[in-house]
C-alpha cells in the first residue's frame, strides 16, 4: 500500500518553529571534568613559553584550571533567558534566539556570528539594541533581533548534507527572516557573519535594507594605482593582514582537509581550546575578551560535538567555485583597531554603495563581545543613515 503525503502538510512541518531551551545533561557535564581532570599537554617550547611558535602551555593551564570550575549551568540560565527556536529551512534545522523589542515599529535585525564563535557572541548585545533608551540611544533606534546558529554551528546540527556556503546560509536565513513575518531587515556580522552579510547584499532579496560588518574582507588586486591612494593607516592594515597570514595555519587546514584536525579536537576539550586560539591571539595580545567568554565559547562547541562542522566552511568556501562580484547593496562597516583592519580603498572597488564607515581605538575581531555598548551605538547610526538616504 502507498501512503501519499499532503504537500501543503508537508510543508507545514518544515516551516513549523518550535520553543528550544538549552540543557545539557550531567552526565556530559561529568565527562568534561573527567577530561580536563586527565589533560596531557604538550612539551613547551625550550626556553620561552609565549605565543609565537602557537597556544603556550601557560596559557592553558591556567584556562584549564578555571574550565573545571566554570558554571555551566549559569550559562545555560542566561541564555535561555532570551526565546529560543528551532525550526527547518533548506532541510536544515536552524536554532535561533529571537527578542522582539517593547517599542513600536522596532527595526528588524538579523544578526549573524563569527567564526569559532556562536550565536552566544550576541548574548550581551541584545539588551543595548533591543532596549535602547535604557542604554543611552532613542527609542526610534530600537530593533527585534533575530541571532540564528550558521548550520553546523551550536544546536544548528546535525549538518544533512554538503555545500553549506555562505551563500546558502544567506538565503536560508532571508527564509527565516520573511517566515518570522518580516518584510524588510538589516543585517549585521563579523568574520563568517560579514561573509553572510556581503552575500546577502550580493543577493538583494525582496526586502533587504542592508548590511552592517566589523570587516570587508577586500584585498590588493594587484593594480599598482590602487596604492597611490593608500594613506599611512592604510600600510599599517596592510602589516596587519601580513601578521595575520603568518599565524592563520587553519585557515589552510580547514580549507584541505577539515574532518582530518576535527578528530583530535573533538576528543579533547583542550585540543579544542587550543585550536580556538583566535578568541586570544587575533589581535596580536591585545584581545580584550574574558576568560568567562572564552569557556562559554568553548563549552557550547563542546557539548554541541561541533568542532569539525564549524570548521568546514572554510573547505565549502575554498572549492565553491564563485566568481569575484561587486556588491551593489547598502553597507556600513565598523573597523576596531585590533581587528583585520577593512581598507576603504580595496572595499569600495568591491562594495560600491558603502554609506556608513566607522573606526575604533582599542576592541578587535569579537568586538560584540568585547565592546558591546560601543558596537550597538555604530549598529543604530548605520540603521539611521539607511532610514534617512
Amino acid at each position: 500500500m502507498t501512503t501519499q503525503t499532503n504537500p501543503s502538510t508537508t510543508a507545514a512541518a518544515t516551516s513549523a518553529i518550535t520553543p528550544f531551551s538549552v540543557s545539557v545533561s550531567d552526565a556530559d557535564l561529568a565527562d568534561l571534568r573527567e577530561r580536563l581532570d586527565g589533560t596531557r599537554l604538550p612539551r613547551p617550547v625550550p626556553d620561552e613559553d609565549d605565543w609565537l611558535y602557537g597556544v603556550p602551555n601557560s596559557y592553558l593551564r591556567e584556562v584549564v584550571e578555571a574550565w573545571k570550575s566554570f558554571d555551566w549551568r549559569a550559562q545555560e540560565e542566561r541564555i535561555n533567558a532570551f526565546p529560543g527556536f528551532l525550526t527547518e529551512v533548506d532541510g536544515q534545522r536552524i536554532h535561533f534566539l529571537h527578542v522582539r523589542s517593547a517599542e513600536a515599529d522596532a527595526t528588524p535585525l538579523l544578526l549573524v556570528h563569527s567564526y569559532p564563535g556562536s550565536f552566544v557572541d550576541f548574548l550581551d548585545l541584545i539588551g543595548p539594541l533591543v532596549d535602547p533608551v535604557a542604554h543611552g540611544g532613542r527609542a526610534e533606534d530600537a530593533f527585534d533581533v533575530v541571532v540564528p546558529s550558521l548550520p553546523g554551528f551550536g544546536f544548528s546540527t546535525p549538518v544533512v548534507e554538503r555545500g553549506w556556503t555562505m551563500a546558502r546560509v544567506a538565503g536560508a536565513f532571508d527564509t527565516l527572516m520573511h517566515r518570522l513575518g518580516y518584510d524588510e531587515y538589516i543585517s549585521h556580522g563579523s568574520d563568517g557573519g560579514a561573509m553572510v552579510a556581503r552575500e546577502l547584499g550580493l543577493a538583494a532579496p525582496d526586502g533587504y535594507l542592508g548590511s552592517h560588518v566589523l570587516q570587508l574582507f577586500s584585498f590588493p588586486s594587484g593594480d599598482p594605482a590602487e596604492f597611490e591612494k593608500l594613506e599611512p593607516k592604510d600600510y599599517a592594515a596592510l602589516e596587519h593582514m601580513k601578521w595575520f597570514q603568518s599565524v592563520g595555519g587553519y585557515n589552510a587546514i580547514n580549507s584541505s582537509r577539515p574532518q582530518t584536525v576535527a578528530v583530535g579536537i573533538s576528543d579533547s576539550p583542550v585540543g579544542q581550546l587550543a585550536w580556538n586560539e583566535l578568541f586570544q591571539s587575533f589581535g596580536n595580545g591585545t584581545s580584550l575578551v574574558t576568560t568567562e567568554q572564552i569557556l562559554t565559547e568553548a563549552s557550547l562547541e563542546w557539548f554541541t560535538n561541533t568542532s569539525a562542522t564549524m570548521g568546514r566552511y572554510h573547505y565549502e568556501e575554498a572549492h565553491a567555485g564563485a566568481e569575484p562580484a561587486v556588491n551593489h547593496s547598502p553597507i556600513g562597516v565598523a573597523v576596531f583597531s585590533d581587528d583585520f583592519r577593512s581598507i576603504r580603498t580595496f572595499a569600495e572597488r568591491d562594495n560600491d554603495t558603502i554609506v556608513h564607515w566607522s573606526e575604533f581605538d582599542g576592541g578587535g575581531h569579537y568586538a560584540a563581545l568585547e565592546r558591546p555598548e560601543v558596537l550597538a551605538a555604530d549598529i543604530r547610526q548605520f540603521s539611521t543613515t539607511l532610514r534617512t538616504r
